[in-house]
């Protein structure tokens, strides 16, 4: 595993590559267990971070395969932000659920509180009916539904929901984190370039920010090359690239990209397993680049 670190200097940071691992403590982490996107390049599962080993943003459908991989126990999740529901985002929920009934939370001890919109509620719900009928509606029952904007959590960090731009269809949004030790973050969701999350990154340590499309591709609901270094142009915050199109290493043909684009060295291209992790001052990066 290699090492790399944010050198902080009036919000201009940029990410420097250190000779040796930085230790890993109880600061605040996130976990990147997956960085694909829907089609699943090669090396990586879907887009999937995890703040302090408990709370999950989205649950794709190889949520639980990427739990199993970085050795976290089901039971131990407190929180599940939802970003919208688009299959490869939420369709791992009812796993998540499953295996805490009849594995790790048999006797149902372990609260667990989901975040989103009604709208969220109703999919989520409905998802659930339909992977395994009947047997996940208690559970569904003792799910803590939060549907406000803003909040906070019992481990200190505050959140807030703001509108990004993507499938209306399926409500969109991205979140913006708070930890009481000056550490914040924003994780996009899927959403194009707007005003909402560039506002959110300007004013934080660090995003994780998706760029699931190439250049050739006519949307705008999704983040491209082009539109990433735009905004590295307009702003210093550190930006680690997930939800992407292009492959890991790999002995297979190529799903769809190979190449990786090159970006300012404030930038990165996040992998599976990669960690960013705070402390006190910047957010250091741990990649899982052998």
């Amino acid at each position: 595993m290699v090492s790399l670190h944010i050198l902080a200097s009036n919000r201009n940071d940029r990410w420097e590559q250190e000779g040796a691992d930085l230790p890993l403590c109880m600061a605040p982490r996130i976990d990147m267990l997956g960085t694909g996107n829907a089609f699943l390049p090669h090396g990586r599962h879907h887009s999937f971070a995890m703040i302090d080993g408990r709370h999950i943003i989205d649950a794709p459908p190889t949520a639980l395969a990427g739990l199993r991989r970085r050795g976290i126990n089901v039971a131990d999740l407190r929180t599940v932000f939802i970003t919208h529901v688009h299959g490869d985002h939420v369709f791992g929920f009812p796993f998540l659920l499953l295996e805490r009934k009849y594995i790790s939370d048999r006797e149902g001890k372990k609260p667990l509180t989901v975040v989103g919109t009604p709208f969220v509620k109703e999919r989520l719900t409905h998802l659930c009916q339909l992977a395994f009928p009947g047997s996940l509606d208690s559970m569904i029952e003792h799910v803590n539904w939060v549907m406000d904007d803003k909040g906070a959590l019992d481990d200190g960090w505050s959140w807030e929901r703001f509108k990004v731009h993507h499938d209306d269809a399926v409500e969109p949004h991205g979140y913006r984190f708070q930890h009481p030790n000056g550490a914040s973050f924003v994780h996009s969701g899927d959403s194009g370039p707007c005003e909402p999350l560039y506002d959110a990154i300007e004013r934080s340590d660090f995003a994780v920010l998706e760029m699931g499309f190439p250049d050739w591709v006519p949307s705008t609901h999704h983040h491209k090359p082009m539109d990433v270094s735009a905004l590295s142009e307009r702003c210093s915050t550190p930006l680690g690239l997930t939800h992407t199109y292009i492959d890991d290493a790999s002995s297979f043909p190529t799903v769809l990209e190979s190449e990786f684009p090159e970006f300012q060295d404030h930038v990165k291209h996040l992998r599976d397993l990669d960690q960013i992790v705070w402390d006190g001052a910047k957010w250091n990066l741990h990649s899982n680049q052998q």
